[in-house]
């Protein structure tokens, strides 16, 4: 018998995978977690029944999360994630030399432990001495520390149950407080195929706090329609402005200088969307 998982966060469409075996699958405190198996992407995270990351297309999401912010600073000395249990989004921002402290505040110890134990490919970099893991609540621990970090990066589930919170405007004013007067934001966004209306107000919410906010995409395989948002808030610098970028001293598999200048040109119907 063949074993298949259907996500359906998306209430008129779902996608389907192909399951080898379970690794792993138990209710936290916080939420339904399961590691998979599956043929097409390899090993799997999934939580609340949606997927999460994957060993096949993980470096799509973390290298875009990390490295358009943190080539975008011209200095990023210490960098908090809120979420990313998974690691992955660590493992890119440590490859950065000027990084001396990257903080990762994941709400659920479950998430870290298990991806430890089953995804080590992508949290590797967990036990690196210049990473610190606190198990808490991010919106709290934003709250608690001021003027504090170059970049916080929001590495959060969908916007629905325990990470509801992340998304929307008071939590970017905390955040935009949180960081240093030449601090960056970036969050992942959503979908602008599926969810439009989720895009446009995080954009919104972002643009109300920040004098520099833009939008660009990414093609990630296992996230409803392939085509991801994210949204990055600045307080000084542009990160459409690419003359000054560092040299790009580390191998990537998704980003490239080009691939920099160029995610910020969008389609016109996102053009559309979040100018309108």
């Amino acid at each position: 018998m063949d074993l298949w998982l259907k996500e359906g966060q998306i209430a008129d469409a779902a996608m389907t995978y192909k399951i080898k075996e379970t690794l792993v699958k138990k209710k936290t405190y916080f939420q339904d977690l399961a590691i998979l198996d599956t043929h097409a992407f390899g090993r799997m995270l999934v939580l609340d029944g949606i997927v999460q990351t994957t060993i096949k297309d993980e470096y799509v999401y973390h290298e875009m999360i990390t490295h358009i912010p943190l080539f975008t600073h011209p200095n990023p000395k210490k960098v908090l994630v809120v979420g990313g249990g998974d690691g992955g989004a660590i493992r890119e921002i440590l490859k950065h030399p000027s990084v001396e402290k990257a903080v990762l505040c994941e709400i659920d110890a479950c998430v870290v432990e298990e991806c430890k134990k089953f995804l080590p490919e992508i949290s590797c970099a967990l036990n690196d001495s210049r990473c610190e893991v606190f198990i808490g609540d991010g919106i709290k621990y934003v709250h608690e520390h001021k003027n504090e970090f170059d970049i916080i990066i929001v590495d959060s589930t969908d916007p629905f149950g325990a990470a509801e919170g992340l998304f929307g405007g008071s939590f970017y004013k905390e955040i935009s407080e949180c960081l240093t007067e030449d601090g960056i934001f970036i969050a992942q966004t959503e979908t602008p195929f599926y969810l439009p209306q989720v895009v446009k107000k995080v954009y919104n919410d972002a643009k109300a706090i920040f004098p520099i906010t833009k939008l660009f995409m990414a093609a990630i395989p296992t996230y409803p329609s392939g085509y991801w948002s994210f949204t990055i808030g600045s307080k000084k610098y542009d990160p459409e402005n690419t003359s000054s970028l560092r040299p790009l001293s580390f191998k990537t598999k998704y980003y490239t200088q080009k691939l920099h200048r160029a995610c910020f040109t969008l389609p016109k119907y996102i053009e559309d969307l979040i100018l309108d």
